[in-house]
Formats: C-alpha cells, structure tokens, sequence
C-alpha cells in the first residue's frame, strides 16, 4: 500500500474572528490528521490573529501586501506537504475531508482537485446546496474534456510540486479571483486538475450582503478570469454568472432573515437585520 501523502492545509485570513475558530476546530476534528495547518493573517484590524493562536496545531504567518493573492502565496510557498490544501478562514471541511484529499492524490496523474460546497446560514440551504453541486457538475463536464477545469478556493487542494512548477506564472491582479487564475495557469501547464465530489466544505454566503454593485463584480470576475486568458471555458461560466447575478436579492433577503443559532428564517429579520459585510476578495477598496 502507498504511503499516505502528507497534507498541508493554508487559510488565508482577514478579520475573521467571528468564524475562524469553527473553521480551525472543524480540522481538528479531521478523520485523517493534516501534516500542518498554515493560517496567513493579511493586516486583519481583529482579533483573527489571537484566536488562531489558541490550537497549538496551527502556524501564524503574516503577510503584509494586501490581497488574498499574497496571503495565498505565503502560505503556499511556506508549505512542506506533499499536498497543499487551501480552504477560507469562514469555511467548514468535512471531517473526511483530508482523507479524501489523500484518496484523490494517490492518483500520480491528479495535480490539483476541487470539491463540492454546500451552504448554511441561509434559508432553503438545501436547495442552494442542491442547485450549486448541479452547477459544478456541469461546469465539470463540459471544462474537464478541455483540460480547463476550474478550482474554488474554499475547497481545494495542489500538489506541492504543480505548485512550484506554476507559482512564477501567476496573475496578481486585485480584480480577478487568484483560485481560478491558479487553475487557468495549470490548464496552460498541462497540468490535471479533477473534481471530486466526495471532497465537502459548507460555506456562508456572506458576499451577498455586500452591495449589489460589489455582488455584481465578484460573480462577474469568475468568467472574466478565463477570458482574459482567452480560455474557451469562459462561454460556460457566462450563463452561470447571469444567473447568479439574477438571484442577488433572494440570496441577500434569505441570508439576512436566517438566525444561525436558532437556525430558523424570519421574514421579520430579513428587513431589520443587516449582518455585516464581507470584504470582496476581488475588492479594490483595502
């Protein structure tokens, strides 16, 4: 039998006190233990820093040019697994998460694999879990027979070695999302890049409730990615950001009106709550 891969995980921070112990405990609780868990602070102004610090298991590191491009990057090339996991300071893994990881790499041809997300602190959860797997699976079938698969920050994971093959070729651009301009670099590599299914995360869609004009940049910058590129995988993510686009405001008024600790929806609560804004990834602004 192949001796398992070693998994390093990074998650890159900015003020996410309020939800990066979930996230640290949720890899605690991992079936298969990670080699090391990496967190890259970038100027939080909270205290994401100090709750890091309580899990003996996790390594702080600081990166100071602001930008989760940088902050993925330190982390990145700070690595010593065979395998670097990427996950968001707000994202839940599965507790089988990294044994799926290592599953999917004890393939020698995998370089890079994405997962399947699905959503909490929402109303009809399920169905925007259902609606979003449909998504990438179809996303999947029609950019895998082109060898330009896509990869979603929140539930990621690279070989190490794909890693230093590719990271001088990369994108720093502040507008485009650096998981995706990560996947487009590889494609042009050669590198492969698989979905998995059985690799989960949960994640909170906070984006919706920023703006609708700062909604409308962050879904838009997925397919802008790829066709700044010139990829032919832009003119399947087009359709999609239309469409997600199309769902801004149920999205904001059902993510408003849900109570995560009585886990309930309240159309009282969707028009007197304003939960607070996450800061855009693709955000020009800090």
């Amino acid at each position: 039998m192949n001796k398992k891969s070693r998994v390093s995980i990074v998650i890159p921070v900015y003020n996410e006190e309020d939800h990066l112990a979930a996230c640290l405990q949720a890899i605690a609780a991992q079936t298969d233990k990670p080699y090391e868990v990496i967190v890259v602070d970038n100027n939080s102004s909270d205290a994401t820093v100090a709750v890091a610090a309580r899990f003996p298991f996790v390594t702080v590191l600081h990166e100071t040019r602001q930008g989760v491009v940088f902050a993925r990057n330190r982390g990145f090339n700070a690595a010593q697994g065979d395998i670097i996991g990427r996950t968001d300071g707000d994202s839940i893994l599965a507790p089988d998460w990294v044994a799926q990881v290592q599953r999917t790499f004890a393939n020698p041809s995998v370089d890079a694999a994405s997962g399947i997300v699905t959503y909490r602190d929402i109303g009809l959860k399920h169905v925007f879990s259902s609606i979003d797997q449909l998504v990438r699976q179809y996303l999947a079938r029609r950019m895998s027979p082109i060898d330009e698969l896509f990869l979603y920050g929140v539930n990621m994971a690279v070989r190490r070695e794909a890693w230093i093959h590719v990271r001088g070729k990369l994108c720093h651009a502040r507008h485009i999302h650096e998981d995706l301009d990560l996947a487009v670099h590889m494609a042009k590599r050669r590198q492969r890049i698989v979905f998995v299914p059985t690799m989960l995360a949960s994640i909170s869609p906070r984006q919706a409730s920023a703006s609708s004009r700062e909604f409308m940049t962050y879904v838009w910058s997925n397919p802008r990615v790829y066709a700044e590129h010139g990829m032919v995988a832009q003119r399947y993510m087009y359709p999609i950001a239309l469409a997600v686009m199309s769902l801004y405001l149920p999205i904001k008024f059902l993510y408003r009106g849900y109570n995560p600790d009585t886990q309930r929806f309240s159309i009282m609560r969707a028009l007197t709550v304003s939960p607070p804004v996450r800061v855009s990834p693709v955000s020009e602004l800090i």
